[in-house]
């Protein structure tokens, strides 16, 4: 009688949302069943597969990812089965609802955390009683919350990414995230989630995506999950994990310092060094200790770590951003993801739409476009930048030549490299690897005042190590023997994370 559903970004991604609802429909557990999707599946494929199940309410989680394919297949069920009572949920339709489309065709939408209020409006739609078309829920107590873990099929254990959470919200206050409206974080009671983590542990599951806004805010607690996980560390675990870039103790440290190469990655939220812009979103951070923390994961432990910049802030402009991205260069992450500013529905980053004249893309993601430091022409070139960053710097793929690249002044360097790649290929997407490389080996030598043989040699040896079958040109024209291709050993880290181990 009831189908959850959404639409993925990817197939490796599995929906915790849906499984959370899916734990909470007690007695209507028997009459549910899950469909995931991805955004690049037809509208009408999907709407297909929904109406073979025969449901009465079709329940959709609505993100920013995939909000214009959801709002199509909404329509297409609203023209060939009205009848069906549709639901929405998720953060893209939980703020400024009433001014969206795919809200205005749905029977009801659920502003907030969904857990237990999506089976209690089941209830009562499958009883014939009224229910608010406009739900707005309390957080529940956790402890009332019914966790989804065992929901993962063997399937999804053996071939997709398994997120968990230890903790809900997040006590902070950064205007560019929705978590900035949580008015504190909760956690779930520890022993109880670790025996779901044990249950995983048993089916075979070894990588774990933790998605707590902050991992390391409660220190005791994050400490438990770590020896936890110490104490199970084989040569396939691998964890991922969120913390706080200035809230390092050294009891965290040691547990950290514990943990092999490959078998740990931490996403570690930066987003601006440039204290005017923190304090203008309501950031805190102590850039020092940040700096000094981000130094010591990389000098005493193994892991993988990813560290975020957000381009289009309000107050920064390039000169202050390519401070940042020098000063976490220097620092010397495996990967720098360089973001765009995206106003996300709810968020407090509006309140600066007009004293820093902000304008956003009106489709999703609602990427900015222009603000008073930064004009659209800029934005374009930062967004292949960053494109390119991802391609070249963050890969894996060119660690022996990435020094060339950056040189002396990273950010400078590697914007004359993007406008060059730009200008001479005319695209961002689908260029094929084996062309890639010739081209950094061009703009090196041509461009970077590089010395042939110096630029040769690196790039040659990146490619070497990349596996890559196709000869690049610069290559092909060498006289020197062609060393046989190198694959690396992926150890317990995923392919692209393993292509930083040597470094």
């Amino acid at each position: 009688m009831i189908v959850l559903a959404t639409l993925n970004a990817r197939y490796i991604h599995a929906s915790l949302g849906l499984r959370y609802l899916f734990a909470n429909m007690g007695e209507l557990e028997a009459d549910t069943d899950i469909m995931e999707f991805i955004i690049g599946d037809r509208p009408a494929d999907i709407v297909e597969k929904l109406l073979a199940k025969s449901p009465r309410i079709i329940g959709l989680g609505v993100y920013i990812w995939n909000a214009e394919e959801t709002l199509k297949v909404v329509e297409l069920l609203k023209q060939v089965a009205p009848e069906i009572k549709v639901v929405l949920g998720g953060p893209e339709v939980s703020h400024e609802c009433e001014e969206q489309a795919i809200v205005a065709l749905a029977d009801h939408v659920i502003c907030g955390p969904g857990d237990l209020a999506f089976a209690a409006l089941c209830r009562d739609i499958l009883k014939g009683e009224a229910a608010p078309r406009i739900i707005r829920p309390e957080m529940p107590d956790l402890k009332d919350i019914a966790l989804p873990y065992r929901l993962y099929t063997d399937h999804d254990i053996a071939h997709r990414l398994i997120y968990v959470e230890a903790s809900r919200g997040c006590p902070f206050k950064c205007e560019f995230c929705l978590s900035a409206l949580d008015k504190t974080a909760w956690p779930y009671e520890l022993e109880r989630f670790l025996a779901e983590m044990d249950a995983l542990y048993r089916r075979g599951a070894r990588h774990f995506k933790f998605v707590d806004r902050t991992f390391n805010l409660n220190v005791k607690a994050s400490l438990r999950i770590l020896e936890f996980f110490l104490e199970r560390l084989d040569e396939t675990l691998f964890l991922h994990f969120e913390v706080i870039p200035d809230h390092l103790p050294d009891p965290l440290k040691e547990a950290l310092a514990r943990f092999p190469e490959g078998s740990l990655q931490l996403e570690i939220g930066v987003q601006t060094f440039d204290p005017e812009v923190q304090s203008l979103i309501s950031r805190r951070q102590d850039n020092d200790k940040t700096a000094a923390n981000l130094r010591w994961l990389r000098e005493h432990t193994g892991a993988h770590i990813h560290a975020d910049l957000i381009a289009g802030l309000p107050g920064e402009d390039l000169t202050s951003f390519a401070l940042g991205f020098d000063r976490l260069v220097k620092l010397d992450p495996q990967e720098i993801q360089v973001g765009i500013l995206k106003r996300l529905r709810g968020a407090p980053i509006a309140r600066h739409t007009v004293t820093a004249d902000m304008h956003y893309s009106p489709h999703p993601p609602y990427t900015v476009v222009r603000t008073g430091r930064l004009d659209f022409a800029t934005l374009q070139r930062i967004n292949r930048y960053a494109r390119y960053w991802d391609l070249v710097g963050n890969s894996g793929r060119f660690s022996v030549t990435r020094p060339l690249l950056l040189s002396d002044t990273p950010f400078e360097r590697f914007m004359a490299f993007s406008d060059w790649l730009y200008a001479t290929t005319g695209k961002t997407h689908q260029l094929a690897l084996d062309r890639l490389y010739d081209w950094v080996y061009r703009w090196l030598t041509e461009q970077g005042g590089v010395p042939a043989e110096a630029a040769h040699e690196a790039v040659a040896a990146d490619f070497h190590a990349s596996g890559t079958r196709s000869i690049p040109p610069f290559l092909q024209a060498t006289t020197a023997p062609i060393p046989p291709r190198i694959k690396s050993d992926p150890g317990h880290a995923p392919k692209r994370q393993a292509r930083h181990l040597a470094d």
